[in-house]
């Protein structure tokens, strides 16, 4: 299992104080900690993409190209990129551009979204929300399959076999289709026999269970092989020492944020209790010291019947650089070889017999 972090490159006020850190001293802040993750054996560490003013990742292949530079083996990915609102071509530029600076290490997730900001700022209607994603998805795989591209749809102009440079390093380049709750979305990456990364806030995530299973049930029933319908889990997380450190050291910002998102969609204001509850044992939260979220990885693998990435989301709360770094560190020292170390056990490797 490869294990992650995300991050939308927030730059949230302190509830406290009310104070938010420069946006240029946010942004060095990041790349520390991406060099950081690297340099503790993490896997993948992803950027999302946002056009509002609390977060900073309205240029996603940007900061990870930053982050290319300064690392050497982590795997980096969009988290997503809002294709809906985008143009095929120049995403596939931008992260083949990213492959080659970071020598094969880029990857796309690929979703619609969960803000809406991006329709109205990019002339585009969300009445098309989900055509608009289907249609330019469809481009994008079209042009991952063909320097030279024929290729006609509603929202776009077509293509007529012009050439799309650079190639990437990887062949194919890496696309993952992000997936909220929506069912069509898990059948739709199961018949494209895309890897599917699920992002899962709250509740329980075994809840999401039949969702996956028509995932694999629809890639199955359109011939793609069972080691090609990958799934990985998004979800918010934080680790400390101990777990109620981690915990009294994340809750206010989190509370801060959702509250906030609150407020725009309808949402009572988010409570302690609330928030206790869902970094329970089969909650959402992966909130904690390094065994108890190692245990909880564990159990969200069981529950969706097997995951090959998992990433943590730290940034919606606002922690101290000092603190990020810490979690970091735990993540990838302490928590990366507990999990690694569980499932080999679970898992041994089949011997092959020689022959003589």
């Amino acid at each position: 299992m490869q294990i992650g972090i995300d991050s939308f490159a927030a730059a949230i006020s302190d509830p406290a104080t009310g104070l938010a850190l420069a946006p240029v001293q946010r942004m060095q802040h990041l790349l520390e900690e991406i060099e950081l993750a690297d340099q503790v054996g993490l896997d993948v560490f992803g950027i999302g993409e946002h056009h509002r003013a609390e977060f900073l990742d309205s240029a996603p292949a940007v900061i990870l190209a930053a982050a290319a530079a300064r690392t050497k083996n982590i795997r980096l990915t969009s988290a997503v990129t809002v294709l809906s609102a985008a143009d095929p071509v120049r995403v596939f530029q931008e992260f083949a551009t990213l492959d080659l600076i970071s020598h094969g290490r880029a990857e796309i997730v690929a979703g619609r979204g969960s803000f809406v900001e991006s329709y109205p700022l990019f002339g585009l209607r969300l009445e098309d929300y989900d055509e608009l994603f289907a249609e330019k998805l469809d481009l994008l795989l079209a042009i991952r399959e063909n320097t030279h591209v024929k290729w006609s749809g509603k929202h776009r102009a077509p293509l007529t076999g012009q050439a799309v440079y650079p190639r990437p390093l990887q062949d194919p380049l890496p696309i993952w289709v992000g997936v909220g709750g929506t069912p069509t979305s898990f059948v739709r990456a199961g018949m494209l026999g895309l890897p599917l990364m699920v992002a899962i806030i709250g509740g329980e995530p075994k809840r999401f269970r039949p969702l996956v299973d028509a995932y694999r049930e629809a890639g199955r029933r359109a011939g793609h092989s069972a080691e090609k319908l990958s799934v990985g889990l998004h979800s918010i997380g934080f680790l400390a020492d101990t777990t109620q450190q981690a915990a009294d050291d994340f809750y206010p910002g989190y509370a801060h944020t959702f509250t906030e998102i609150g407020r725009e969609r309808g949402w009572p204001p988010t409570t302690r209790a609330q928030f206790d509850a869902v970094r329970g044992p089969t909650g959402a939260l992966l909130i904690g010291d390094a065994e108890t979220v190692a245990e909880k990885i564990l159990y969200d693998n069981e529950a969706l019947g097997g995951i090959s990435r998992i990433t943590f989301q730290m940034g919606v709360s606002t922690i101290s650089h000092q603190k990020m770094l810490r979690a970091i560190e735990i993540l990838g020292t302490r928590v990366a070889p507990i999990v690694r170390q569980e499932l080999a056990a679970a898992n041994p490797p089949r011997k092959v017999a020689s022959r003589k």
